[in-house]
């Protein structure tokens, strides 16, 4: 059946939106699943329960959608749910969409106007026991790791006094420790960054608090073992465009590109700034302190990464400087240093999404993966694929250290979401292990999850799921030590 909102018809293409929640029990599989896979594969993204008040509204004002592949004894089930956050269940009891532009206030209805607005679909987090669901306008919201069921927002126990929490939290391998922050932390459009550090029991032990250099999108950052460092790009906002009706963003190319690098016991007289060339970093691999210098990679683009936030300056929008490819930057600590130098260590690979071993977060690492757009091997005439971002039709093992790129190709039908590295064991060396990611295949109209074995890039096993799940940005691995289950199986 076609579903019609109003005038619009959500179900006229491949892409149309879902609105159902599901579960699949011992999911076909295509291959054989390895069974040292123990743990759940965490994916949110958004899909909208009902269509945005504006067409040029941002895909990042979907409705949050949490769901999980859950491996045991080499079978896997998957479940799917809405995040219920007060603005899905305003929403669900009107009927109807309440909410204005992205991340506008002034654009909502005047009855939701001081209801918390966020949709949390962007980044899965696994700490301290728990599971949440991040989005960084609003604190975590915490999810029931296993019925998916939402709980509630989540203060860490009264003691976090940001009113914000990045996407993209840190949890240090060695420690245990949770680093985080949040930007715009008084307030819309205020200029305040809150840093925390919060042990592995979830109780919070260190904030301090930064001004920036002006109100920017801070979506990621790094940690070493001694720093913090946060890439300040020029996607800005203020009260006044706020005010005017803009979507939350726009990009002004007159403003510099700042990093903050701050040691993780330092306070916010410590921070030192960076300055480099016009560009964005919305997402970082890693970080390494080695001796009196900083190395941090990172994909990067030359200019405006998303095309649903405008120029300033009214220019159109660049595909080619939106285009991200793995970068190297080098900072040196010494007293009088302010830039830094690049590397663009993989420029035939772009894209924008890369994921390293978690294991290593702020070590010397060797490996990254990140799916990427092969542009010599097109789609099969007819394929719908439609989005303002190019389509991922390889995964990557990228070696930071002899730049060998290895690479596996999904095939000219299917498209590419963000991958996850799963180690064989908690002490198998970095890059033993497998890569899971979803992968949308359009003649089918179905997703399927790609299992590959992550040193020979070789496709192991599929998990085939009956229906198309929505589009995933962020996802985690969770081993069975870190949240157990019960599952059917062996035991």
């Amino acid at each position: 059946m076609v579903q019609r909102f109003g005038d619009r018809d959500f179900a006229s293409n491949f892409f149309t939106t879902l609105r159902f929640e599901g579960d699949v029990l011992d999911c076909e599989v295509e291959g054989k699943i390895p069974e040292d896979i123990h743990g759940t594969f965490y994916r949110v993204g958004g899909d909208w329960l009902y269509p945005p008040k504006f067409d040029h509204d941002s895909a990042f004002s979907a409705d949050g959608y949490i769901s999980m592949f859950r491996f045991a004894n080499g079978r896997v089930d998957y479940k799917g749910r809405f995040v219920r956050t007060p603005r899905f269940e305003a929403n669900l009891a009107a009927g109807r969409q309440l909410f204005g532009i992205y991340r506008n206030r002034a654009a909502d209805d005047p009855s939701v106007r001081g209801l918390n607005s966020t949709v949390s679909n962007t980044t899965p987090l696994v700490h301290a026991g728990r599971l949440f669901a991040l989005k960084e306008d609003a604190r975590p919201w915490e999810i029931d790791p296993h019925t998916l069921e939402t709980r509630g927002e989540w203060d860490f126990h009264g003691k976090y006094s940001s009113l914000t929490f990045t996407a993209h939290p840190k949890v240090d391998p060695v420690t245990g420790e949770l680093v985080c922050f949040g930007y715009e932390a008084t307030g819309e459009a205020s200029n305040d960054v809150f840093i925390y550090t919060i042990d592995k029991h979830g109780e919070v032990k260190r904030e301090v608090r930064l001004k920036m250099p002006y109100v920017s999108e801070l979506h990621d950052f790094a940690i070493s073992r001694e720093h913090i460092v946060i890439p300040v790009y020029p996607l800005v906002t203020s009260k006044e465009w706020l005010e005017a009706g803009n979507i939350h963003w726009a990009w002004d190319d007159t403003l510099p590109f700042y990093t903050a690098v701050l040691p993780r016991d330092g306070d916010a007289k410590d921070v030192r700034w960076y300055r480099g060339s016009k560009g964005a970093a919305v997402h970082t691999l890693n970080a390494v302190t080695e001796g009196n210098r900083l190395v941090l990679d990172a994909p990067v683009s030359d200019g405006n990464p998303f095309p649903f936030f405008p120029n300033k300056d009214g220019a159109p929008f660049d595909p080619q400087k939106a285009m991200s490819t793995i970068r190297r930057w080098t900072f040196d600590l010494g007293p009088n240093a302010d830039t830094w130098h690049e590397e663009n260590l993989f420029p035939q690979a772009p894209g924008a999404l890369g994921r390293i071993d978690d294991r290593f977060i702020a070590r010397p690492y060797r490996y990254a993966y990140m799916g990427y757009t092969d542009a010599s091997r097109p789609f099969e005439p007819g394929t719908p694929y439609k989005s303002a971002f190019p389509a991922a039709n390889c995964y990557g093992r990228f070696d930071m250290q002899t730049r060998e790129l290895r690479t596996y190709y999904v095939g000219k039908t299917c498209a590419l979401q963000e991958c996850c590295f799963v180690p064989r064991s908690k002490d198998a060396p970095e890059g033993d292990g497998y890569l899971i990611g979803v992968a949308t295949n359009f003649p089918e109209k179905r997703s399927e999850l790609v299992i590959l074995d992550a040193q020979r890039m070789e496709e192991v096993a599929r998990v085939i799921l009956p229906f198309r799940i929505s589009d995933q940005v962020h996802g985690t691995w969770a081993p069975y030590e870190d949240l157990p289950f019960q599952m059917p199986g062996k035991s």
